[in-house]
């Protein structure tokens, strides 16, 4: 049995292998992140018609240090990443969450649930109160009332809404 004759990429990857791995160890965080630079640059050369080059030298190492500034570029941005998602953990800021964006549109639908069951002019007073932030005086003038039972209108509001939210939460 006659052995196959080696192919271009062959004759490279034994040529260039040792320098490239040198190459990236001295660069890179592991022997096996270094094999992985090393693996990626005879991809890149599989997918170009070498018979095109003028100076293979100059263009495998061309490609070795592309790969280790795109491998720069990614890790600062999964730092960045890493620190903002850190900052707003200790801000006390969520990040989106699928479970807890949909508990918490269930209990804007007990909320809004809750106010429909709610007397007309309670609601009415509740919503410019906490929503429309319309000043108490403001709301007694209008529903010719005094501030006490704009008062009284907002505590049934609040007690009803905690009620409903307690029952059904």
């Amino acid at each position: 049995m006659r052995p196959e004759p080696e192919n271009e990429l062959s004759r490279l990857s034994r040529h260039y292998r040792p320098a490239l791995m040198a190459y990236f160890l001295r660069r890179a965080a592991s022997h096996a992140e270094a094999e992985d630079l090393t693996q990626e640059v005879f991809v890149r050369l599989a997918t170009i018609d070498l018979g095109q080059l003028k100076s293979r030298d100059g263009y495998v190492f061309h490609v070795a240090a592309n790969l280790l500034r795109d491998r720069g570029r990614r890790n600062k941005v999964r730092a960045d990443h890493r620190a903002r998602v850190s900052l707003e953990d200790e801000a006390g800021i969520d990040t989106l969450d699928p479970a807890r964006f949909s508990a918490d549109r269930e209990s804007l639908a007990l909320v809004e649930r809750g106010l429909r069951e709610l007397p007309e002019r309670t609601r009415t007073i509740f919503v410019l109160y906490r929503l429309e932030n319309v000043d108490k005086r403001a709301i007694a003038e209008a529903f010719g009332i005094s501030g006490s039972a704009v008062d009284k209108h907002l505590f049934r509001a609040m007690a009803h809404l905690m009620d409903r939210l307690g029952k059904d939460a």
